[in-house]
């Protein structure tokens, strides 16, 4: 294929809006199915919680990692961030109408995963033992 017909490809992919519903649902299932996002909305299903109780309660979560995803819960409209001006400043998250919407999906999946755990790792199990033995012969 030349570059005059690659390029006109992704030119016509890029006006599809099929490509264009796909992307933009890509960036919300990057947000929502995110491993931090889910322990966030988790911890927060219960009520507002400061930062250093969600760092407690998530665990093996880091400062930063926690900030980072509780900005783009809230460039989202996922999460509120409610200042407090006292010494030291009191911060409190807290998942918005929109956020709470979550909480049942989320509750489904992390059910499904608690209940399908050890068939997977069981099956992760048997496909290295496959891999090791057609790396032996």
């Amino acid at each position: 294929m030349s570059v005059a017909n690659t390029l006109d490809t992704a030119k016509a992919r890029d006006n599809d809006p099929t490509h264009d519903h796909c992307r933009a649902l890509g960036t919300v299932l990057d947000r929502i199915a995110d491993k931090w996002t889910i322990m966030a909305v988790g911890v927060l299903s219960n009520g507002p919680l400061r930062f250093n109780a969600m760092v407690r309660q998530i665990g093996g979560v880091s400062q930063r990692m926690l900030t980072l995803t509780l900005r783009n819960l809230e460039k989202d409209g996922l999460v509120t961030r409610t200042v407090y001006p006292t010494i030291p400043p009191r911060v409190d998250y807290e998942l918005t109408p929109l956020g709470r919407t979550l909480i049942e999906p989320l509750g489904v999946l992390s059910a499904w995963a608690q209940e399908h755990l050890r068939e997977m790792e069981s099956s992760r199990i048997a496909y290295a033992q496959r891999e090791d033995a057609k790396s032996v012969r």
